[in-house]
């Protein structure tokens, strides 16, 4: 178990890698529409089997279309 912040709140997961944890917050993990910053940095969706480290801040972030 590790703690993260994840969109500016503090969570526990047992999540050890990107894709698990965005499975986990979202309940699947979806083709497009969203990116994932790990410690302000954007990770590519080919790299989603980074591991995860106690600390990390992560950002989800989902695409808005407007007009």
């Amino acid at each position: 178990m590790m703690t993260l912040t994840v969109n500016g709140t503090v969570r526990t997961t047992d999540a050890t890698t990107v894709e698990e944890l965005v499975a986990e917050i979202l309940g699947y993990v979806p083709d497009a529409g969203f990116a994932v910053a790990l410690d302000g940095a954007v990770v590519p969706r080919s790299q989603w089997g980074r591991p995860l480290r106690d600390g990390h801040v992560v950002d989800i972030l989902t695409a808005v279309q407007g007009g």
